[in-house]
């Protein structure tokens, strides 16, 4: 209760601070700007002072809202699923809109991902795919239980996942003594790398998976880019040869397409660019266009028949909103304008916009204090030799009109596919006016 005389806290800033917890930071770290609406590629926002802010979202809420904020298609299609029903329990029953959405998934997807499996979230697709692959392992009348993984690697927050995360440089080191313990392969080469570079890495692979063979239910990667972990590409070689290996150790192969899939990265899933198909498939973010949370695992005919005909048959694991329908009908309209919308699927934008990103992060290449500004189909990425500044960061993109969201030491954006030219040219703009006001007294003129 607070005491005579003090003013209560009005905003919803003033509210929110110390009351609710905000990802990956302290109680008190608290939120930049409170958000009053959003339409397009716009959010509209409010900051501590009570002014109001019309910002790009550089980062499509955290890469999943990719037809922007209020798209009638999907809007419509959600209002439509309101005057029917808006949540069943799967057990047991079925409705159309998760029918639809398996049917389409399996139709969209790398050939022979023939079985759907409907979560919550992208970590929690991830739980279920460790999953699979144990009760395969078993299946097969082998205990095998551990995983390989890659170093950089992020694939989400819940405990099954957290372990499968970079073991050094990820989020979860607190966390050690509670995960289990993994096997990591270091960090693929990047695309540009030499031939050499790639054997090396091969042969590193090829060795690990030859000591520990007979342990490693499953392999699990985030295909051909790291996102959390770095954002970071790497060469299709090293996925080509994780496909190889799983194949030769009868491993499962999990590819977490829940960042790269549906167009992100330049072809429609990662894994078809590198001409592998794994054994199961996650996806998300970009699945519901960002209106609601939903998942999904995809596994190939063999390891879903090799499970159903064994005494391990059932898939132990059912979430209270597992296929919610309001979830799949936003999902249903939201690869529909993915896939099946010539003009404004997610080709033509990710051609318009990775060109787009290439031309305005050019400039940030002259910063001595920029390793690297790279373009990886709609990801645009700035890298410094030193952490980011997160509120300088953000304070300066907000004056360039644009939302960011940086961290360790990436400026960073992946637009809404809806993006123009001119809207990838002002997010650009901001980033590397951020990236200069980081240099060592550097003075950088941002072409206007």
């Amino acid at each position: 209760m607070s005491e005579a005389g003090q003013r209560m806290p009005t905003s919803t800033l003033e509210r929110d601070s110390g009351l609710l917890r905000h990802p990956y930071g302290p109680l008190d770290a608290g939120a930049h700007f409170s958000v009053t609406g959003a339409d397009g590629p716009y959010v509209e926002l409010r900051d501590a002072s009570g002014s109001a802010h019309r910002l790009l979202d550089g980062m499509s809420s955290w890469w999943s809202v990719v037809h922007g904020y209020q798209h009638p298609v999907m809007d419509a299609a959600l209002t439509a699923q309101i005057g029917s029903f808006s949540h069943v329990m799967f057990g047991g029953l079925t409705h159309e809109p998760a029918v639809e959405l398996a049917e389409r998934l399996v139709a969209v997807t790398p050939d022979g991902l023939d079985h759907v499996f409907l979560a919550d979230s992208g970590s929690v697709s991830v739980e279920v795919a460790l999953k699979l692959a144990v009760q395969y392992q078993l299946a097969r009348g082998r205990d095998r239980r551990r995983f390989l993984a890659l170093e950089g690697a992020y694939h989400g927050d819940t405990t099954g996942a957290m372990s499968v995360c970079d073991p050094v440089g990820g989020m979860h080191n607190d966390f050690a003594g509670l995960l289990a313990t993994q096997l990591f392969l270091p960090r693929p080469p990047l695309p540009e790398a030499s031939a050499a570079e790639v054997h090396e890495w091969l042969v590193t692979a090829e060795n690990l998976v030859d000591a520990h063979g007979a342990e490693i239910a499953g392999i699990i990667v985030e295909p051909l880019f790291q996102g959390a972990g770095g954002m970071r590409p790497y060469h299709p070689a090293a996925l080509q040869s994780l496909r190889r290996l799983a194949t030769e150790i009868d491993a499962v192969l999990i590819a977490d397409e829940i960042a790269t899939g549906f167009g992100r990265t330049g072809s429609d899933f990662a894994c078809r660019a590198a001409g592998i198909t794994p054994d199961v498939m996650c996806l998300g973010k970009a699945l519901t266009g960002g209106y609601l949370t939903l998942a999904a695992l995809l596994c190939s005919g063999t390891v879903a028949d090799v499970i159903t005909t064994s005494s391990h048959r059932a898939l132990m694991h059912g979430p209270t909103f597992m296929a919610n329908p309001l979830a799949c009908a936003a999902a249903n309209a939201s690869v529909g304008l993915l896939i099946d919308d010539e003009t404004s699927g997610w080709e033509p934008a990710i051609g318009r916009i990775s060109q787009a990103l290439e031309t305005g992060l050019a400039p940030a290449r002259r910063l001595d204090h920029v390793i690297e500004a790279r373009v990886t189909g709609g990801i645009g990425v700035v890298e410094l030799d030193r952490p980011v500044d997160v509120a300088l960061t953000t304070r300066i993109a907000s004056e360039h009109g644009v939302w960011l969201r940086p961290f360790r030491q990436h400026i960073y954006t992946m637009p809404p596919y809806i993006s123009t030219p001119a809207v990838v040219d002002t997010i650009t703009k901001a980033i590397v006016a951020a990236a200069a006001a980081h240099g060592d007294g550097c003075e950088f003129e941002v072409a206007s």
